[in-house]
C-alpha cells in the first residue's frame, strides 16, 4: 500500500479491480484472477494502477492459484 500512498485501512476490504486498476485495464486484469481460480497462472502481466496522488505506476502482476492441503483451489495469490 505505500507504492500508491493508501494505508491499509484504506486498501483493506475494498475490491481490487473496481477500486484501484484503471478502467481500460478492468476486464483483463480481472481475466487474469478469474483465470488462476481456475488453475491458470499468470506470470508477468503488467498492467499500470495510479497512486492516491494521481501518478502512474506500472505493475508486474504473477497471478498463482493457491491451493489447500487436499489440492483444491482455495483463492489466488498476487504478487506485483
Amino acid at each position: 500500500s505505500s507504492l500508491l500512498e493508501f494505508t491499509k485501512e484504506e486498501a483493506m476490504g475494498r475490491n481490487l479491480v473496481m477500486n484501484f486498476i484503471t478502467e481500460e485495464f478492468r476486464d483483463s486484469v480481472k481475466e487474469v484472477l478469474h483465470q488462476a481460480l481456475k488453475g491458470n497462472e499468470t506470470a508477468n502481466f503488467e498492467f499500470p494502477l495510479f497512486n492516491k496522488s494521481g501518478e502512474r505506476r506500472d505493475i508486474l502482476l504473477n497471478a498463482t492459484t493457491r491451493r489447500g492441503p487436499d489440492g483444491e483451489i482455495t483463492g489466488v495469490i498476487g504478487v506485483g
